[in-house]
């Protein structure tokens, strides 16, 4: 099951199975693992770079959230109170090890979302520009890695999960003049440690 916290009706689905939970029957928890884990996953991931932290960290969220899910009151959409624990338990995570892990990270989107995302010339022939698209894909996550954790989170939240400033606002518990802010530094930050890159390639192009 995949969790998709802004198509209709998700948030009262959501609740009505809280509602199960909180009433005693705490098998509908299971309902909010199957449907939350692969996106939660992808998060820590993308966050901390290794496999076996993010698994471990997915299992520290659910544990979290089991033991304080009497505690949400519905003030706001259940999936930004789980967001919450997933990225607070992450941030301590990565603030506790100081480790930056080489794997490689989920993909930016996809090589059209790269272009789009460092403003790419469409002009440039097929082949050559299939080919920077790639090789450029590779790189944007390597810098990725470089990222403070909170400009690599909203980084994470907005490109690649595809949520709006508000939401990512309300899971960050900030003004989303806060987010922008900390997006468009993250952004600079990625673009500026590809010029080198991106200008070698304009030139063999």
């Amino acid at each position: 099951m995949n969790a998709d916290p802004k198509s209709n009706g998700s948030n009262d689905e959501d609740l009505q199975w809280l509602e199960r939970f909180k009433a005693g029957n705490t098998h509908a928890f299971d309902f909010i693992v199957r449907k939350y884990q692969r996106c939660l996953y992808r998060i820590i991931y993308n966050m901390v770079s290794n496999k076996e932290d993010a698994a471990d960290m997915l299992q520290n969220v659910f544990i979290k959230a089991f033991q304080s899910i009497k505690q949400f009151k519905g003030e706001s959409n259940f999936y930004t109170w789980l967001y919450r624990i997933a990225i607070n338990l992450t941030l301590n995570f990565i603030e506790k090890n100081k480790k930056r892990a080489s794997i490689a990270l989920e993909p930016l989107a996809n090589e059209e979302g790269v272009a789009e995302f460092l403003n790419l010339d469409k002009n440039a022939k097929p082949g050559d520009r299939a080919l920077l698209l790639k090789e450029l894909q590779e790189k944007l996550n390597e810098s990725l890695q470089n990222l403070s954790s909170i400009h690599r989170t909203v980084i994470v939240l907005f490109e690649i999960e595809g949520l709006s400033h508000k939401e990512i606002a309300q899971i960050l518990h900030c003004t989303e003049g806060t987010v922008r802010s900390r997006l468009h530094y993250a952004k600079e930050q990625l673009k500026h440690s590809l010029l080198p890159y991106l200008k070698d390639e304009s030139e063999r192009i």
